[in-house]
């Protein structure tokens, strides 16, 4: 088992922590989480491939061990969370690198394809959607505050910040809620009863429909680019449906689309199975 170093990067005075493993020199690979998470997500899944591979796991900004800046110094857009994510990998000398994204960490990473399509080797996608298919009925409170971003609007999302809904997120669709430490879902409730992160992410609901508005920019990039793409998918996922991973197939016609009988944080279930889909993958 490789050993797990915890790092923080200065990215033109933005702190952003992340676990680095692996060795200098290894083909490199980067894996960006989603909601309500951190890289903690990953605890599994690094040690099973840092023998192949130099892997990083930034915290996005906003989330885990990263900085949380106030609202008024910083914007919580998807696209400000990109252009942190992208000088992060120039600060720490990633040039070329696959891309594991999951959740949030779709978007975030697929901004960063777009810009910079020469430097990304290939895609692993865990339930990160870029298709209006994918997204089921679960975003219909949020999709109401897009097109009425009233108070009243924004309220009715707090239900999703609670500590039950997190621990629904990780077990809805999974057949042995036994298998799902409860480590995660109890890290991701500390953060998330910190002073303003409440206000943060209800700014990230409200800013998501500019990651569905980007879905032809996405798509378009695969239809252009063909990078090598896997997905991986929980199939019971009640945010992100299999007709999203499946879709990806139309613009990526060699695209590998797996699916795991398990929900959302497929990872808690199932990391052994995805990390031996994931070096198959991108050793291919």
């Amino acid at each position: 088992m490789s050993t797990i170093t915890h790092r923080h990067a200065d990215v033109d005075g933005f702190n952003v922590f992340y676990r680095e493993a692996g060795r200098a020199g290894a083909p490199k690979l980067l894996l960006l989480h989603g909601f309500p998470s951190s890289s903690h997500m990953f605890r599994d899944l690094i040690p099973l491939l840092a023998d192949r591979f130099h892997i990083v796991a930034p915290d996005l900004p906003g989330f885990g061990q990263s900085d949380m800046p106030d609202r008024k110094d910083f914007a919580y857009t998807f696209d400000n969370l990109a252009n942190v994510i992208d000088r992060f990998t120039e600060v720490i000398g990633f040039d070329r690198y696959a891309v594991y994204v999951f959740d949030y960490g779709a978007p975030t990473g697929f901004r960063l394809a777009l810009k910079h399509p020469e430097r990304i080797t290939g895609i692993v996608s865990q339930n990160g959607n870029a298709y209006v298919e994918g997204l089921s009925d679960g975003w219909n409170p949020i999709q109401a505050y897009w097109k009425e971003p009233t108070q009243a609007n924004r309220d009715a999302l707090r239900a999703l910040l609670t500590r039950d809904t997190t621990i629904w997120q990780y077990t809805h669709g999974v057949t042995d809620t036994s298998r799902v430490s409860p480590d995660g879902y109890s890290l991701d409730d500390y953060y998330m009863s910190r002073p303003g992160a409440h206000e943060v992410q209800l700014d990230l609901f409200g800013d998501y429909q500019s990651n569905v508005a980007l879905y032809p920019a996405f798509q378009q990039y695969f239809r252009t680019h063909q990078p090598p793409f896997l997905a991986v998918w929980g199939k019971h996922d009640p945010f992100f449906l299999p007709p999203g991973a499946q879709a990806f197939k139309r613009d990526l016609p060699n695209a590998d689309v797996r699916f795991f009988d398990t929900g959302h944080f497929a990872l808690e279930t199932h990391a052994a199975e995805i990390a031996a889909a994931t070096a198959e993958f991108l050793i291919r």
